[in-house]
């Protein structure tokens, strides 16, 4: 009896502690947009599969298991929505009037904002899956393991695809080896860092 007790106290205690879920969505809203706008990389879409997301999320938030990362289950639900969305349409953005091509050939600068609508720029050049791994491993701070776990790939690919990224993005910028970017964004920053830690 007393330990049946002692159960259901420690399970109060474990969700005393970690309170309400639903109660972190809106801490995640900046990390899942800015993710969002990295796969769709479109304001509008990106708003709509945020909102999908955290639609499924509050719907099914008995599935999540409390005391594991929030953030990882929002941003895999947020992937998958949009990937099955894709499967669904398979529908391209095209650029048949060249606007978005035309935006995508200014000339780098080393003024900040400029350098940074460079990098947005050229970001937005990199396949899907490059995207996917710098967004996840670097300005969003998973872990590789943690983002193998969320894209359903080897850890090996992950490290593969972000490193690809990186050396694509470094020749779009057209940064010498070992060249630092010229930001103080940090999310930028995240991006190009070489060294991620991988969970033991």
């Amino acid at each position: 009896m007393s330990s049946g007790n002692g159960r259901a106290s420690a399970a109060g205690k474990a969700d005393a502690k970690h309170g309400d879920p639903r109660d972190e969505l809106v801490d995640h809203l900046p990390a899942l947009r800015a993710f969002a706008l990295s796969l769709t990389r479109e304001g509008a879409a990106a708003d709509d599969l945020v909102q999908d997301t955290i639609v499924k999320a509050w719907t099914n938030m008995d599935k999540f298991q409390v005391g594991t990362n929030l953030r990882a289950w929002l941003f895999t639900i947020l992937r998958n929505t949009f990937y099955s969305a894709r499967r669904k349409t398979k529908r391209e953005v095209s650029d048949s009037d060249g606007l978005h091509a035309a935006r995508l050939a200014a000339r780098p600068d080393h003024d900040g904002r400029l350098a940074l609508r460079d990098f947005r720029a050229a970001f937005e050049q990199l396949p899907d899956e490059q995207r996917e791994a710098l967004i996840l491993v670097g300005a969003s701070g998973f872990s590789y393991e943690e983002a193998a776990d969320m894209t359903g790939v080897a850890v090996g690919t992950v490290k593969s695809r972000a490193n690809r990224g990186r050396r694509k993005l470094a020749e779009l910028l057209q940064l010498a080896d070992g060249e630092e970017l010229e930001m103080t964004d940090q999310a930028t920053l995240a991006v190009m860092a070489t060294n991620r830690p991988v969970s033991r």
